[in-house]
């Protein structure tokens, strides 16, 4: 199992409930859900990756279940995980999926490689 379905049902059902535009895409040995075409939240083994403002980074990893996400030895400034004491009540849950959608507009996007 790469990634908690569970998890990630939980995940979609929460932005087909608010109306967000969506698809899910295999990426880092998870999945992850796309919005407007950036990566906004992800599912990893049993965490939940979130993509939030980088201004509240500091602010947010002191919060109960969240950690620097790192996965290349250094951390991902404005990416966070989230352990099962993040994620396992939806009312938490869903205050971290709220807060990685409310940055969604403002996140850059990926540049696409060009084809040869």
């Amino acid at each position: 199992m790469a990634y908690n379905e569970f998890l990630s049902d939980r995940i979609a059902q929460y932005f087909k409930e608010h109306h967000v535009s969506f698809y899910e895409k295999k990426m880092f040995g998870g999945l992850c859900f796309m919005v407007d075409d950036k990566m906004c939240v992800g599912v990893n083994k049993d965490e939940v990756m979130v993509r939030i403002n980088p201004e509240f980074y500091e602010e947010v990893l002191t919060k109960k279940g969240c950690k620097e996400m790192n996965f290349t030895g250094r951390p991902m400034k404005g990416f966070v995980f989230l352990t099962e004491e993040a994620t396992d009540l939806d009312e938490d849950l869903f205050e971290w999926l709220a807060l990685a959608l409310a940055y969604n507009p403002f996140a850059k996007s990926s540049k696409k490689k060009a084809s040869k």
